[in-house]
């Protein structure tokens, strides 16, 4: 059986959580131990593939479908874990489920309830994830006192009596604030929050202090008095300059340590050479480069967050700073592309719904064809430069379906019937169908043909990518746009779904129909980023010719 961890947070939200489970998690697989870890999130939304990036943030894909809360890309990209379905549960799924089982008969003659039937739901869908891992670490979404959390609380309460004392253990994340007019940090808010945990049954092994500076010996022994615990149990969750730097920090603070003694874990000496290495290219990085995207949600970071931690990653591989300088899609319609665009390395155009910000997003796909600058383009992204080159380039009255089912030559459309390798079977969609059951979602295998700038980037043929999205690349164009300059350097193994598309005549100009972002780790950065950061810098060192040496290195490199 394995060891249980659960996370659970107080005071505000947004304090880390996601990042404090996730490093948590790779100090713990550094020492040799096998970790999985699982998101319990308490919105009734069955998944937040409905919601607005506005609301909960990017959505997460998994390679077996799921759509996920964003902090499953925290854990991927800081382990080596690979989710899946039972590796985010939401209070509408677990509902969802005991009402399917009530339906079918499953409670004949019970009177369902929370108590049992939905907390021993949630702890069915912990133990879930426990076959063939050491250590299972569960973050509880919300803030401690929330309604809609009480639930979960109640299940992880129980599961100590479950599985024993010695196989479970509670942290509890909560913020220590510094007040200027007073010049001292207030413990109160941890201690009410802490007190809030005790009231439901939970006494917290451990203590996260999220915090601007160190926390001194007698505030840290005041905290642990007022929660029942000892002074080493009461650890600095310091502000770092990079989310990187935080499994550093905590194994400076001995949490692994502490963990795998009141677990009685057996673990190896931790080398953190690589994540030292990681800090080091983000915080003094020997070169920079500055990155425009071009979208829609550019008011909430969140809305990309794997895409922007996928740029940093690239910038890592090439021990480069990237800057990023967000655009709004919109600005350029009223604007032009030269105003916003003019000063930038690169463009990425990334995915994304809906008709709003689309044509400004097309002229930036063509201000980076016609002024040479790297392009990138992911999903929508992919589409945009597709109508662009149509438009522009082939003289089409191009569009895409989905934003004029009208259009005289939809060089993307809604494909209503197609092989899904993954599953095995034919799947169709139309007009009409579900928007929760539409997509093609998640891993789908490609091909990629020799001597692209793909096959340069992958250095493979085969190639496994996550994908979300319902419309697709329309075969019936293919001949005019690849006649034209276009080449597809990228298909599905039927050749019937266009992956991956290039132009020819253009420093480094690609667009990818799935979601590459979702794969990178900052200790293996994903070969399109790392191309696309490589193609910047190229491009950017040419206009100066007393940096020849940079140029020379990075050749090498």
């Amino acid at each position: 059986m394995p060891k249980f961890i659960f996370i659970t947070g107080g005071v505000l939200s947004s304090l880390g959580k996601g990042l404090a489970a996730a490093s948590i998690g790779a100090l713990l697989e550094a020492g040799g131990l096998k970790v999985t870890i699982q998101k319990l999130d308490p919105y009734i939304n069955v998944d937040p593939g409905t919601l607005s990036p506005f609301q909960h943030g990017e959505v997460f894909v998994s390679d077996d479908g799921a759509e996920a809360d964003l902090d499953l890309g925290h854990y991927e990209r800081f382990t080596h874990m690979r989710t899946s379905q039972k590796n985010n549960f939401t209070t509408g799924k677990i509902y969802y489920n005991v009402i399917s089982k009530e339906r079918r008969g499953d409670y004949l003659g019970d009177t369902v309830q929370v108590v049992p039937h939905i907390t021993d739901e949630i702890k069915q869908a912990i133990m879930s994830v426990g076959d063939g891992n050491e250590v299972v670490i569960g973050e509880i979404g919300g803030t401690g006192g929330d309604i809609e959390s009480l639930p979960f609380l109640e299940a992880i309460r129980q599961m100590r009596y479950d599985v024993g004392k010695e196989n479970c253990l509670y942290v509890h994340l909560t913020l220590v604030p510094y007040i200027k007019t007073s010049g001292e940090l207030k413990t109160k808010p941890t201690q009410h929050s802490v007190k809030e945990l005790r009231a439901i049954g939970i006494q917290p092994d451990i203590l996260l202090c999220r915090t601007d500076r160190l926390i001194p010996p007698e505030a840290k022994k005041k905290i642990a008095i007022h929660c029942n615990l000892e002074t080493d149990a009461v650890i600095n969750a310091i502000d770092v300059d990079t989310i990187y730097e935080v499994p550093l920090a905590l194994n400076a603070e001995g949490i692994e340590q502490l963990i795998i003694k009141k677990l009685n874990l057996t673990q190896k000496d931790i080398d953190l050479a690589q994540w030292k290495d990681i800090v080091r290219k983000v915080k003094e990085p020997k070169h920079e480069t500055t990155i425009a995207i071009v979208g829609k949600y550019v008011g909430l970071k969140d809305s990309y967050k794997s895409l922007t931690e996928a740029l940093t990653h690239g910038g890592i591989a090439n021990d480069c700073k990237v800057d990023l300088l967000w655009v709004d899609s919109e600005e350029i319609e009223v604007n032009g592309p030269e105003r916003h665009l003019s000063e930038v390395d690169g463009i990425l155009v990334p995915g994304g719904f809906g008709y709003r910000g689309i044509e400004g997003k097309i002229e930036s796909v063509r201000y980076a064809r016609e002024k040479k600058i790297p392009f990138f383009g992911i999903c929508l992204g992919m589409q945009c430069a597709v109508i662009e080159f149509a438009r522009n380039v082939c003289e089409l009255k191009a569009n895409s379906s989905e934003f004029d089912l009208n259009t005289q030559a939809p060089v993307i459309y809604l494909m209503e019937k197609w092989f899904d390798f993954r599953k095995g079977k034919v799947e169709e969609r139309t007009e009409s169908s579900h928007k929760g059951g539409t997509m093609r979602l998640g891993a789908y295998p490609c091909v990629l043909e020799q001597n692209t700038k793909a096959s340069v980037a992958y250095k493979q043929k085969d190639i496994s990518e996550r994908h979300r999205h319902r419309y697709e690349f329309n075969n019936a164009y293919k001949g005019v746009l690849t006649r034209m300059g276009m080449r597809i350097s990228g298909t599905s193994p039927d050749g019937e779904l266009v992956e991956i598309v290039e132009i020819e005549d253009h420093p480094w100009f690609l667009g990818c129909q799935f979601h590459p972002e979702f794969k990178s780790r900052p200790t293996d950065p994903h070969p399109l980023f790392k191309a696309f950061i490589e193609a910047s810098l190229r491009g950017k060192r040419s206009l100066f010719p007393d940096e020849k040496s940079d140029i020379r290195e990075l050749n090498q490199g």
